[in-house]
């Protein structure tokens, strides 16, 4: 089932109500009309018998983010391992505005979010090469694979030069991930040059606060620190699922200081 939005590149919230008619795992996909691997939102979320047969009959609420949209965003619902939509029905199917974000950042950062989300809207279509803004200030070099210094693949999809704030970003891996996944990976790097900072965990959490007063989705601030170790699981150790933690906690945290409006799937 899909369902287009004239979005008209606004921004806004999508609250929906979904009443599920047997126990499915609900997948999620929120991709622009015309270019393609340009997806906003792409995930899966669980309706458990227990839900169904409790006291709301199936029936579950969260809203969608979108700080960022196309011309017309699609919005499309099915089951997740059928790929079916007849167990489940749409009851509510909202479109609220959003209300402006103050962002407290340096002058730098602030052009920065511009260059990454132009950059993020086309990653996925755009072949490689190099992209800077305007007044040379940003440069992505756009690359398939990212190599170490012995021509080795690395599992990193992007990284920094500390001292230039140049980033090296891996299309392959770049391309499959959606447009908020895009910008958190992008503000991460870019903060281990702000700061500056080899460390991950000040980069991180920078980052992620940077994330959410855009109001970009906390659950794809979570895929995007999750995502790459679950490329990867041969190479994950205790620090990621440290790191992992870390980012949770900070946006529960986040989320409880801002009493966000609504529930987020």
């Amino acid at each position: 089932m899909i369902i287009p939005i004239p979005s008209k590149h606004n921004q806004f919230k999508l609250r929906v109500g979904i009443r599920a008619l047997q126990p499915f795992d609900l997948a999620v996909r929120c991709f622009d009309a015309g270019p393609p691997n340009t997806h906003f939102i792409r995930r899966r979320i669980p309706f458990s018998e227990a839900l169904v047969k409790g006291p709301s009959r199936g029936y579950r609420e969260f809203t969608l983010p979108f700080p960022l949209s196309p011309s017309t965003l699609m919005v499309e619902f099915y089951d997740k391992w059928t790929g079916q939509d007849h167990n489940f029905k749409i009851e509510t199917f909202e479109v609220h505005k959003m209300e402006p974000h103050q962002v407290w950042a340096e002058p730098e950062i602030h052009r920065f979010i511009d260059f990454a989300q132009n950059f993020a809207l086309k990653a996925g279509y755009v072949p490689t090469g190099m992209y800077d803004s305007k007044d040379g200030e940003f440069l992505i070099q756009y690359l398939p694979h990212i190599l170490d210094d012995a021509g080795q693949v690395m599992v990193t999809p992007a990284r920094t030069n500390r001292r230039t704030g140049r980033l090296q970003v891996a299309q392959i891996p770049f391309r499959t991930y959606t447009i908020p996944i895009r910008m958190m990976v992008l503000f991460h790097e870019r903060y281990h040059y702000q700061i500056p900072t080899r460390l991950e965990k000040p980069a991180d959490l920078h980052a992620l606060k940077l994330y959410l007063d855009l109001g970009f989705p906390r659950t794809e601030a979570l895929y995007a620190t999750t995502k790459i170790f679950l490329a990867h699981p041969e190479s994950v150790g205790l620090a990621h699922a440290i790191r992992v933690r870390d980012a949770k906690a900070f946006i529960d945290d986040y989320s409880h200081k801002h009493q966000l409006q609504f529930n987020e799937a």
